[in-house]
């Protein structure tokens, strides 16, 4: 399997406002296509069969039937599919079935884009070394204990201490408002859709925009000043 290939992906998730978050996040690194979503455990089960994807993501609370069961149906049923998943369970049980079950990795919420890009390159790699013929114990070592392979639910060491002033939460829920837009937005808009301060709005898009995840939108209108309007950068 070459890199550029791309990876099908079937996105499991009840609430539609984080269906469609994790959608954006997913298809914004480089080889990944979200193929369809399901709402819960019966309806994925049913989509997996019928469209074959080499990845599912997966929520653990869902109605009908919940993460946990349906990764008991995936093994049970010999599906072909590797599992993530992310949730807001972190109680040591479910995390422990949830690994014995084959999930590759677990990502609790709430979390930074930086670690699904990470877990879905991670993915990808594993997935191109192990697609075509025999491995030797020494690639086999190397695939699962070297530098770029991070086990379950690993911190990201390399992760910016943010300015004095600013909290990661806020951030986090800025960067997933503005990904969610089609079009650029005003920091006004942006404290009204995140619920915080316009002056607020204002100082985590500057940082936002030093850190080149999004772009300035310059609008000039007919009389007075212009307006500023930020968009979230195109990830590579």
């Amino acid at each position: 399997m070459s890199i550029q290939e791309q990876i099908n992906v079937l996105l499991i998730e009840d609430d539609p406002m984080v269906q469609e978050v994790n959608k954006q996040f997913i298809q914004n690194v480089d080889g990944f296509h979200v193929i369809d979503t399901a709402s819960d455990g019966v309806e994925g089960i049913r989509k997996i069969k019928k469209y074959k994807p080499e990845l599912v993501i997966l929520d653990i609370y869902m109605p009908k039937a919940d993460g946990m069961e349906l990764i008991y149906q995936i093994r049970h049923q010999k599906e072909e599919v590797d599992v993530i998943v992310i949730t807001a369970a972190n109680d040591r049980k479910t995390i422990r079935t949830m690994l014995q079950n084959g999930a590759i990795d677990y990502i609790i919420k709430p979390f930074k884009f930086d670690r699904i890009r990470q877990s879905l390159n991670n993915f990808r790699n594993y997935k191109r070394k192990l697609s075509d013929g025999s491995i030797s114990q020494h690639q086999l070592d190397q695939m699962l204990f070297s530098k770029e392979h991070h086990p379950p639910f690993a911190e990201d060491a390399a992760e910016t201490e943010l300015p004095k002033g600013l909290n990661k939460s806020t951030l986090d829920l800025i960067e997933q408002f503005l990904l969610n837009q089609s079009s650029s937005k005003s920091a006004e808009e942006v404290a009204e859709g995140v619920g915080v301060a316009r002056v607020t709005s204002r100082r985590y898009l500057e940082y936002l925009k030093e850190a080149g995840k999004i772009h300035l939108d310059v609008q000039y209108g007919g009389v007075g000043r212009p307006v500023n309007r930020y968009i979230m950068s195109k990830i590579k």
